[in-house]
């Protein structure tokens, strides 16, 4: 058998496995190295591949479609720098625990280190940055490799999916001719889902006794909380309510943690949390004997203070990915335990009925800073936090929600309020970085329909070249480009206060005319002058199919000014309304 019938058994076997694997969608940067992957994948009846000729967008736009699938995507491109280019998304991936199939080409090892074009160290690229790495073996055809071909495939699918989710990192080196026999490769595809090595992973489970110890203690809190941070189940809903009823607890929900939108009861549903734990004569009345947490750590910094400060507390962190999310310090117990199957089994322990006393002062003061808030609406001038607090009521039921970070995602937690609607909202919150962000919500449109991008101005900059996926691939999705010249989140900094060099380091006002982007990549374009406009432009989005960007401009100082302003009225309702239930 010569090199490229060596080469087709091999690397179709592989690809094939991928598929037996349920792996469907391969994000593909063209390059030569990886021409015999690319043809294989292209070829596949069970694989769709996207496109995406640059390689940090291509990452990104990977590890959107993963995050809305909940399920490994793969991402394959050429050997050289072209790797390298990947290495953000992946760092995001595996602190959001997405799960990433990174395939890179490389050159054979006669051809490493020896000066060869295209040619860097590849070996354990990612670092730490990665579940698993492995330098793929050099093509042969005997069953042995073909099965090891097929085995390294079932493998890096399931540990890419096994809680924690994560990225891993397959290396291959590749000898020319790299063209595969097309034809040949059809032998190697198995008609039926027979994976070459079935790999089962149990969930996390406590003992009975374990179980007890924990209901026992949250049992005899009569002042506890839950706070819910990012949690990609959506099913994890009803068990989290369920559980905080028994308890009486409130459960304070981050946006992303899906718990303020959908048809689900939202009674103990915090949600304005972030505006009045600014306050500190809020935060004097609540003193929590318990914190019970699942997902992520919440986006709001002042809950973050707040939990900081409560060392009487018990603090519980519930993680079925056996991590160490905890950057507050002060867990006493670390329990990995499923999540959904721990708020069940400790909601059937509980059978008294706990007096609702603090539960309904968190819902008391929660309602009055939501009618202090919506004062909001009332302002005429186009503002970030009114922007945040129209989209609950202006998108469509069951649709998706983006955002990107600094101060989009901070509106968000403060503006985005408990609804009915089943929105979606997704961010990048592993590195909280604001490169990428435009391709990752293109991955997400791809399988979400009605998808929105709300993203500040520098984000959308950063990754401008991520709108070519749009244009070639047809994309549908509506962005909305808040643009405050700037970076809007430093106003509300310490390093605001240093003025003689604040523009310049942090400011950074860019002047672009985001029209011309528009029209190089094909979207439609609007600049709102008023809230009516954009209620027509916004609305009418979803009507048109294609890239739609909705620029929406702010001034950054009249928008500090509004926060504060807000801010200090809350904590006036806050008073009274504590003076009045306290006394």
């Amino acid at each position: 058998m010569n090199d490229r019938d060596a080469l087709t058994a091999y690397a179709a076997s592989f690809v094939d496995e991928l598929a037996q694997n349920e792996v469907k969608h391969v994000v593909v940067s063209p390059g030569s190295r990886s021409t015999p992957l690319a043809l294989l994948l292209v070829e596949h009846p069970d694989i769709e591949i996207h496109i995406n000729v640059d390689e940090r967008s291509a990452a990104f736009f990977a590890l959107g479609l993963a995050k809305a699938l909940k399920e490994p995507v793969g991402l394959l491109c050429t050997s050289g720098t072209a790797a390298a280019n990947y290495y953000p998304a992946v760092i995001e991936a595996f602190y959001s625990r997405v799960p990433l199939i990174v395939l890179t080409a490389d050159r054979p090892h006669e051809l490493r280190d020896v000066g060869a074009p295209q040619a860097i160290d590849q070996i354990h690229l990612y670092g730490r940055h990665v579940k698993w790495f492995v330098e793929m073996a050099l093509p042969e055809s005997t069953e042995g490799m073909m099965r090891y071909a097929r085995t390294v495939g079932a493998r890096a699918v399931a540990t890419a999916a096994a809680e924690p989710a994560g990225p891993v990192h397959l290396n291959f080196p590749l000898r020319e001719p790299l063209i595969p026999d097309l034809e040949q490769a059809k032998e190697y595809r198995q008609n039926k889902r027979t994976p070459a090595v079935l790999i089962d992973s149990g969930e996390r489970s406590l003992s009975a006794s374990q179980l007890e110890a924990v209901a026992t203690t949250l049992s005899k809190a009569k002042q506890g909380i839950i706070v819910c941070g990012e949690l990609p189940h959506p099913e994890m809903k009803e068990a989290i309510v369920a559980l905080a009823k028994k308890l009486a607890f409130p459960v304070l929900a981050d946006p992303l943690s899906q718990l303020r939108s959908g048809s689900h009861d939202k009674a103990v549903i915090i949600d304005a949390y972030d505006t009045f734990l600014r306050d500190e004569t809020a935060k004097a009345a609540f003193r929590p004997e318990v914190i019970l947490r699942f997902g992520a750590m919440p986006v709001s910094k002042p809950l973050l203070l707040f939990m900081k400060k409560q060392k009487q507390a018990i603090t519980l962190v519930v993680d079925g990915g056996a991590g160490w999310r905890e950057p507050a310090g002060l867990a006493t117990n670390m329990i990995y335990n499923e999540e959904k199957g721990f708020c069940l089994r400790i909601a059937q322990s509980i059978t008294s009925s706990p007096d609702d006393e603090w539960l309904r002062l968190w819902q008391t003061v929660n309602g009055a800073t939501k009618d202090a808030l919506a004062s909001v609406r009332d302002e005429a001038e186009l503002s970030e936090g009114k922007l945040f607090a129209l989209l609950a009521d202006m998108m469509p039921l069951e649709s998706t929600l983006f955002v990107g970070n600094s101060m989009p995602i901070r509106d968000l937690d403060t503006f985005f309020l408990n609804n009915g609607k089943g929105i979606q909202t997704i961010a990048n919150r592993g590195a909280n970085g604001i490169d990428g962000v435009v391709s990752t919500a293109l991955g997400v449109s791809t399988v979400s329909k009605n998808t929105v991008l709300a993203i500040g101005d520098l984000s959308f900059f950063h990754d401008m070249n991520g709108l070519l996926a749009a244009k070639l691939q047809k994309q549908n999705i509506t962005i909305l480009l808040v643009n405050n010249d700037g970076g809007g989140i430093f106003s509300f900094l310490p390093q605001a206060n240093e003025r003689e060099h604040f523009e310049t380091l942090f400011g950074t006002p860019h002047g672009l005319d985001f029209s011309h982007t528009a029209q190089l990549y094909g979207a439609k374009y609007n600049k709102v002058q008023n809230w009516d406009e954009f209620e027509k432009v916004f609305t009418e989005s979803f009507e048109i199919q294609g890239l739609k960007i909705i620029e929406v401009p702010t001034e950054r100082e009249s928008n500090l000014q509004k926060h504060r302003n807000l801010w200090s009225f809350v904590s006036q309702e806050i008073k009274m309304v504590l003076d009045r239930e306290i006394s």
